[in-house]
């Protein structure tokens, strides 16, 4: 009986339970017949002849009852959509599966059991040796392209150094463990990075087999392949001492598991664990302080409660949290208007593809002390919404330090137009709620001040907003978008104050096109700002010509001030 992993077309990866019968009369005689799987772990690689090897059409095959003379393998597979029950044939249990579709009877010649670390590294650098070439044009495919190269043969020889490599990728290459003892660190000591991932390494053993011959190894991907890990604590002195990035994506990882193996990362700055299943069970406990990087995505078992047990790593920078379903969060440590004493580190925060719906959510995240960058893309809240532009603007005026939303950077000209078109929105709203232009008589209620938290801070920021700003707005017709403003010019005292009806939603750029066929000065040399009588004294640059002059807050009886 074995525990084998395997993978045939679509490289849908499975960990099988195998039983091994033949033929004896006109039944199937099951030579071993046992529930949990006992003895070695083996590899199968994603090699099925007919397939692949001579590129022939696969056949289905069904196990008859009265089966072929041979062995063959019951195979459970890690997309149960592959399979055809759950290990039991016309009443005879063989094996049993996690999922009643994902086992399979397969015979042993249609698999190969892979290679080991040294061998794949060699298959896929070493060049094996021939006439010097350097000069020779050669045809090379890169991606989906073919291009023609002159001594390509040098690049490829260089890479063929074992001895010399830092950087190797052995992504699918049937690795199932380390091999002969020693013979990786004679054979190439200098790696740094490793990518292991879908292979057929099998346990964490496996793993530190191959570790422990790399002593330079600074980042680590294991993605996909299924591995056993270890059921009590371990402390691998050295294993992992230069550890800095570890990928774990789609490994079958438990959180205990990952707090059990912790200990063994002691410089760890990236942990990646996305597609696990995973459930946030405790608290890391002097394990996983050094981490600036957790990535948690597609983990959907995953709820608020259970974030809060992650929130005091202290040098935890970057949380990635896409689609794991989330569509709440509250710190109860801080009031409104004050910051979270959790995540005291986190400047970066994904929370793409969940369900966020409400703006609580968004007034929660202004309560943490360092968060500057955000990306929400894909949510209830952002893609329900018909005005993507509103809602980015809403965003950023609830959260006061954001610097970057949804890899957008935000100038701090869009920073105060959204803040005042924030303001202006909610201005009736905060009248109604006890909001009033007299600071002795602005006392707005509880309800208002949880929804808006930071409306109060943005009426000292830019003053309370005026009735005339509040009116209700008419209908959407063109004499109601145009601005009467007055065109005035600082330096060229000769020029006269000319009043011109502009519609708001015209750019700066065509703006500018109008005054220069006005004053016949070119386009580039000519400079605009504005002044507001509700910010006397006060000049704002209109320095993006792609932005409107909406955009900028400008509104009737302002100044458009003209230089070149």
């Amino acid at each position: 009986v074995c525990v084998l992993c395997f993978s045939g077309s679509g490289f849908r990866w499975f960990r099988s339970w195998v039983q091994t019968w033949h033929h004896s009369s006109s039944h199937a005689e099951v030579t071993s017949h046992v529930a949990k799987p006992e003895g070695p772990t083996i590899g199968i690689y994603n090699h099925v002849l007919g397939e692949f090897g001579e590129k022939k059409k696969k056949k289905k095959r069904r196990l008859a009852t009265d089966v072929s003379a041979g062995f063959w393998l019951g195979v459970e597979w890690d997309n149960p959509e592959r399979g055809k029950h759950d290990g039991s044939h016309e009443g005879t249990v063989y094996f049993k599966c996690r999922h009643p579709t994902g086992g399979s009877f397969i015979r042993p010649n249609k698999v190969n059991f892979g290679v080991d670390f040294l061998t794949a590294l060699k298959n896929r650098y070493v060049l094996e040796d021939g006439p010097e070439e350097d000069g020779k044009e050669q045809i090379v495919t890169i991606g989906n392209r073919t291009v023609q190269t002159v001594g390509f043969d040098s690049v490829i020889k260089r890479q063929s150094q074992l001895n010399k490599l830092e950087d190797i990728s052995l992504r699918n290459c049937a690795v199932n463990g380390a091999g002969d003892k020693g013979g990786i660190a004679t054979a190439c000591p200098h790696i740094r990075k490793v990518d292991l991932s879908r292979n057929l390494l099998s346990s964490w053993d496996d793993v530190i087999d191959i570790a422990d011959q790399l002593k330079d190894l600074e980042v680590l991907n294991l993605s996909e392949n299924k591995l056993e890990f270890p059921s009590c604590s371990t402390s691998l002195i050295g294993t992992f001492s230069a550890l800095k990035v570890l990928v774990l994506n789609r490994t079958g990882i438990t959180w205990a598991e990952v707090l059990r193996c912790a200990p063994g990362w002691p410089v760890l700055e990236e942990l990646y664990l996305g597609s696990n299943n995973i459930c946030i069970s405790e608290r890391p406990v002097d394990v996983l302080q050094t981490v600036k990087l957790l990535d948690l995505s597609s983990n959907q078992l995953i709820d608020e409660n259970q974030l809060f047990l992650i929130a005091y790593l202290p040098r935890l920078e970057q949380l990635i949290l896409s689609n794991i379903g989330i569509s709440s969060i509250h710190f109860p440590d801080a009031g409104i208007g004050c910051k979270t004493s959790l995540f005291p580190s986190l400047q970066y925060l994904v929370v793409n593809d969940n369900q966020i719906s409400q703006w609580s959510f968004i007034n929660e995240l202004d309560k943490l002390q360092s968060l500057d960058t955000l990306s929400c893309v894909r949510n209830p809240l952002t893609a329900g919404s018909k005005d993507s532009q509103t809602t980015r603007q809403f965003i950023i005026a609830r959260i006061g330090q954001l610097k970057t939303l949804d890899r957008c950077q935000i100038l701090p000209e869009e920073r105060r137009g959204a803040e005042l078109d924030y303001r202006k929105a909610f201005g009736n709203e905060w009248k109604k709620a006890g909001g009033h232009q007299n600071p002795d008589k602005n006392r707005p209620n509880e309800e208002f001040l949880a929804a808006h938290p930071r409306y109060q801070f943005l009426c000292q920021k830019y003053g309370a907003p005026e009735d005339g700003e509040l009116k209700t707005q008419q209908p959407f017709i063109l004499k109601n978008q145009l601005l009467t403003l007055k065109i005035r010019y600082p330096d060229q005292l000769d020029q006269k104050v000319l009043e011109k009806q502009l519609p708001d939603s015209m750019t700066i750029q065509k703006v500018k096109g109008l005054l220069s066929r006005l004053l016949k000065v070119p386009v580039s040399q000519l400079l605009l700002s504005y002044e507001s009588p509700k910010m006397p004294g006060r000049e704002i640059e209109l320095e993006n010509d792609q932005q409107s002059l909406q955009f900028y807050s400008v509104e009737n009886g302002d100044s458009l001030l003209v230089r070149w």
